[in-house]
C-alpha cells in the first residue's frame, strides 16, 4: 500500500512591527500539528532601514527577522498550500507584499501557481482598518493565480468569537501595543487546520482519479 504524501504548507507574509511575524508562526505550527510540511517564510523588506528607524518596533522585528529565509516563488511552486499574510495598508495589502506579488509573473505564466489552496491573514491599527477589502483584494490576485480559495467563513464556532469569515485579522491598536488575543490565536489555528485539511483532501482525491484511469 502507498504511503500518502505529506500535505507541503508554505506560510508567507510581511510583517512590518511583529505582529504578523507572530501571526504566521502560529499558523505555522498549527499546520504542523495538523500534519503538514511547513515552510515559514518572511517576505524582504523593501524599505530603507532608516526610513524606520524612529519606530523600535518595527526596527525590532526587521533586526530579527532579516538574516531568515526570505520567500521566494519556489515556495510557492514546492507547496500544496500556501497561506499568505499582510498588515493593512489604506484598505489593501503593503507595497511590500504587492512587490513580492508583483515577482511572480513568470511562474504564474507557466502555471505554476495554480491549483493550489489558498487563504491569508491581516492586521490593522483599529476595529474597521480595511482589513476584509485587504483579504478581499489578495484574494483578488489569487483567482488570477487560478488558485483554490478557503476562507475560513464560519466553520468553527471560534469564527463568531473573531468574526471574520474571509480570513483571520487583529488589530494592534494605535501604539502597536495589543497582543494577540484568544479568539485571534484559535482562528489562526482554525485557518491553518482547515487549508491542509482541505489540501489534504484534494491530494487524496487527485491521487485516486490518477489510479482509477487506468
Amino acid at each position: 500500500m502507498t504511503k500518502p504524501m505529506t500535505t507541503k504548507l508554505a506560510v508567507l507574509y510581511y510583517s512590518a512591527t511583529g505582529h504578523g511575524t507572530e501571526m504566521a508562526t502560529r499558523v505555522a505550527r498549527a499546520g504542523e500539528a495538523a500534519g503538514a510540511e511547513v515552510r515559514l517564510r518572511h517576505i524582504a523588506e523593501t524599505r530603507d532601514p532608516a526610513d524606520f528607524a524612529h519606530n523600535p518596533a518595527w526596527t525590532a522585528n526587521y533586526e530579527a527577522t532579516k538574516d531568515l529565509p526570505a520567500a521566494t516563488g519556489d515556495d510557492i511552486v514546492w507547496a500544496d498550500a500556501v497561506i499568505f499574510g499582510s498588515p493593512t495598508r489604506f484598505g489593501s495589502p503593503t507595497a511590500q507584499f504587492r512587490t513580492f506579488l508583483d515577482s511572480l509573473g513568470g511562474l504564474w505564466a507557466k502555471g505554476l501557481l495554480a491549483d493550489k489552496v489558498y487563504a491569508g491573514f491581516t492586521s490593522s491599527q483599529t476595529v474597521h482598518g480595511g482589513q476584509e477589502s485587504t483579504l478581499l483584494s489578495l484574494y483578488i490576485s489569487l483567482m488570477h493565480f487560478g488558485g483554490i480559495l478557503v476562507p475560513p467563513g464560519y466553520t468553527d464556532e471560534v469564527k463568531f468569537a473573531d468574526g471574520n469569515p474571509y480570513g483571520v485579522g487583529h488589530v494592534t491598536g494605535p501604539d502597536n501595543q495589543n497582543e494577540l488575543s484568544e479568539a485571534t490565536v484559535d482562528a489562526l489555528e482554525h485557518l491553518a487546520t482547515r487549508v491542509v485539511t482541505v489540501a489534504t483532501r484534494l491530494a487524496g482525491t487527485q491521487d485516486s482519479s490518477s489510479s482509477n484511469s487506468g
